[in-house]
């Protein structure tokens, strides 16, 4: 799976470099006759069409942006229009990445090679999804969803190496992807702005914006979709920092509250709903130590993990700013080495 980034790009040349003769895809999940989703594909397909060239390699191009839009694009304008902080990267790698693609084309293949940051472990004959030496690259937090079918038959090349190996193999390589730079944001996106793509599908609706404590309005908002919990850029408010605290979904409100030492834009305590396990529950009851994450970030913090009815309570060891529902809280083990699995943080 390539896609023209200097990643996939490397894990061609190391495949070859062993011996092997891949088969290049290229997934497109973008549109460039719509002014709503920015694609890259004509770029991505000439570097890519460079390397399978250096290589002696056959490579095609699948298209599959009408799956995305269908599972992974209506999927976060639900979310968002209901108040939520989606996040589509992880359901694209789920359903699309290794889904449809899987369906059309990887089931022929006994092996997907990505150049995602992550590892893979096989434990007692088990595979287990593995975190990156990279902890500023590793990726395992937007692979959190995968299933065990997927899971077992992913190599990641890159896992067991620092981003700045990748660019100096791709420059002694001479690999045309080796300067350039890596993409940013949502993954359909690219060079589109967020909020244009929201208001795009969601409008504007004029609302309070509220101080959490005291009540009194302080300025004006153009729609709660517009905002996130934690969220602090773009409030248009003085006297700050100001932080999204809450949001009134059926009263269009967005509640904030001020100073970074807000007790309110902090807690200790989440709720995960719809749990995921990858490989297999290693828990089965009680309460276990375990590592997480919130967001996407190189930094991992230590928690508690015990059952809550048909979800999960995670008790973190310290204090969390701006935990959002509708994100995914992945879970690892203690040591933050194995990837167990994710849930959608939910309120209580």
């Amino acid at each position: 799976m390539i896609s023209g980034g200097v990643d996939s790009s490397v894990v061609v040349h190391q495949l070859c470099e062993q011996g092997h003769k891949p088969s290049l895809f290229y997934i497109r999940i973008g549109r460039d006759d719509v002014d709503y989703m920015d694609c890259t594909a004509e770029e991505d397909m000439e570097i890519c069409t460079a390397v399978a060239h250096k290589y002696g390699l056959k490579l095609e191009l699948i298209d599959l942006h009408r799956e995305y839009w269908d599972k992974v694009a209506v999927y976060a304008i639900d979310k968002i229009r209901n108040g939520f902080t989606p996040n589509p990267d992880v359901m694209c790698n789920r359903l699309i990445k290794f889904g449809c693609f899987e369906e059309k084309v990887g089931k022929v293949f006994d092996i997907t090679a990505t150049g995602h940051y992550a590892t893979t472990h096989v434990i007692d004959g088990k595979t287990w999804l593995g975190t990156a030496v990279d902890p500023v690259k590793d990726q395992t937090d937007f692979l959190a969803q995968i299933t065990y079918m997927q899971v077992k038959k992913l190599m990641f090349p890159l896992g067991n190496l620092m981003k700045k190996e990748v660019r100096q193999i791709a420059a002694k390589a001479g690999l045309p992807s080796a300067k350039r730079k890596d993409s940013q944001g949502i993954c359909f996106l690219n060079n589109i702005n967020y909020n244009d793509f929201v208001r795009r599908f969601l409008g504007e609706q004029e609302g309070p914006i509220v101080e959490l404590e005291t009540g009194k309005i302080l300025g004006k908002h153009k729609g709660f979709w517009f905002h996130t919990i934690g969220q602090r850029k773009g409030l248009g408010l003085s006297g700050g920092p100001w932080f999204v605290i809450q949001k009134d979904v059926q009263q269009n409100i967005v509640y904030v509250s001020n100073g970074y030492d807000c007790t309110k834009q902090y807690g200790d305590t989440f709720r995960l709903k719809d749990f995921h396990f990858i490989t297999e529950d290693p828990w089965q009851e009680g309460e276990h130590e375990i590592s997480f994450k919130i967001r996407h970030t190189p930094d991992f913090t230590r928690g508690i993990i015990v059952p809550d009815g048909d979800g999960y309570l995670v008790k973190s060891s310290e204090m969390l700013q701006g935990i959002a529902p509708g994100q995914f809280g992945v879970i690892y083990d203690k040591n933050h080495r194995l990837v167990i699995g994710s849930g959608e943080i939910c309120n209580y």
